[in-house]
């Protein structure tokens, strides 16, 4: 599967490292990146609790330092309307399951296959990176809704595993690692894993996925012995 030249992705793992603020790891990338002076924001995979507008609050305030501004999907009457006009999109971690659920209800997953196949930039963390991936069977999340299809926007020709965390030696939990999970995955599914760790991220255009971050990624393909990524241009084959 081969990547749109169109395509203009910021893929990261987390929305927040430990030890510092909402996107301050990744902002100045972002504003880099994204080349606009206004986002939208998705806020569909909000966590429990957590109306729109509070979500929103985040990247808004976030943006605005930087002196870009933001606007909430969810304020928009037409919120395929607004995709189409888009100046670049961004979608916030959470569920991804109630994310992807929610993006299939609003019938916006064409429109957002066709907005950002036209070269409007988009940026994703965490549950918002998970969705560009083939599916989101490799989601951390719990499946507390059922989306109609596991199918994501498809716009990498892999899965991803943001959060990705390797196995702590010193850990007294005996459960399964994040590694046994992508492992059992393979069992059943064909598509390549990514393992993105926390403060890395990809950069996708002109046909090209570009690992960013201080750390490597873990990539895990059916059959193989899973294998680190160190930053650079991505292949996988």
């Amino acid at each position: 599967m081969e990547i749109n030249n169109n395509y203009k992705l910021l893929i990261a793992s987390t929305s927040t490292v430990h030890g510092s603020g909402y996107l301050e790891y990744i902002i100045d990338n972002a504003v880099r990146f994204l080349g606009v002076d206004e986002i939208i924001f998705i806020p569909y995979a909000r966590p429990s609790g957590v109306t729109y507008d509070d979500y929103t609050e985040a990247p808004r305030k976030a943006f605005f330092a930087k002196g870009i501004r933001v606007k909430g999907l969810h304020e928009f009457n037409n919120p395929k309307e607004a995709l189409l006009n888009a100046k670049a999109i961004f979608t916030g971690g959470g569920n991804t399951f109630l994310l992807l659920k929610t993006l299939y209800e609003l019938d916006l997953i064409s429109t957002l296959r066709e907005v950002i196949g036209k070269g409007i930039p988009y940026m994703g963390s965490s549950a918002g990176s998970n969705i560009t991936g083939l599916t989101i069977g490799t989601t951390n999340d719990m499946p507390i809704v059922y989306p109609p299809s596991f199918e994501a926007l498809e716009f990498l020709p892999f899965n991803l595993n943001p959060h990705y965390l390797d196995p702590d030696p010193n850990s007294t939990h005996k459960g399964e690692t994040r590694e046994t999970r992508i492992k059992e995955f393979h069992k059943f599914n064909s598509q390549p894993v990514l393992g993105l760790r926390e403060g890395s991220w990809l950069e996708v255009q002109n046909g090209n996925i570009e690992l960013k971050g201080n750390l490597t990624a873990r990539l895990f393909q059916q059959g193989k012995e899973a294998v680190e990524i160190e930053n650079g241009l991505l292949i996988i084959g």
